[in-house]
């Protein structure tokens, strides 16, 4: 199942026949396991990866660090609840460290990520403090490079 998995995650497009040959399993095969973990939640969506900067979007991402008070019997997961439920929040993460949560979010405009913070997020009752950080620039997510690397690194000992 999870070499299946992984071929799905790091390429949507593959039909169910280009995996079972990749696999050297049966179509139908894959095509079952496919649709059991889509039903039982495994797979919970199919999405492309767009670089927004190379379109006319106008668009600005942060990163908000969230510091809250846990509730009693629920723990983190009731304001969490809250705060996914906000559009413009795009992934929400319990984290170890200083701060609860990790927060991404997408406005238009800088203005409107601020907007965001202090007139819905800040305010609400168990949030203790936040930490706005402004993405710049985008150089890769979810495994795949933005943008075109200007400089040859082949001779750097990170590769």
């Amino acid at each position: 199942m999870n070499e299946i998995l992984h071929l799905i995650e790091n390429d949507a497009h593959l039909t169910t026949e280009q995996i079972a040959v990749m696999l050297g399993k049966e179509t139908g095969d894959v095509r079952e396991l496919i649709e059991r973990c889509e039903k039982d939640g495994v797979i919970l969506g199919y999405r492309a990866v767009i670089d927004w900067d190379k379109t006319d979007r106008e668009y600005c991402t942060a990163f908000i660090e969230i510091k809250i008070t846990p509730q009693r019997d629920r723990g983190f997961d009731r304001i969490a609840e809250r705060i996914y439920r906000y559009p413009e929040v795009k992934s929400l993460y319990l984290m170890s460290g200083g701060y609860d949560l990790a927060c991404i979010i997408e406005g238009r405009t800088m203005k409107e990520v601020a907007y965001f913070v202090a007139q819905k997020l800040a305010p609400l009752e168990d949030v203790v403090s936040t930490a706005t950080h402004f993405v710049l620039r985008k150089y890769k997510s979810d495994g795949i490079v933005f943008g075109a690397v200007t400089e040859d690194l082949r001779g750097c000992d990170f590769i």
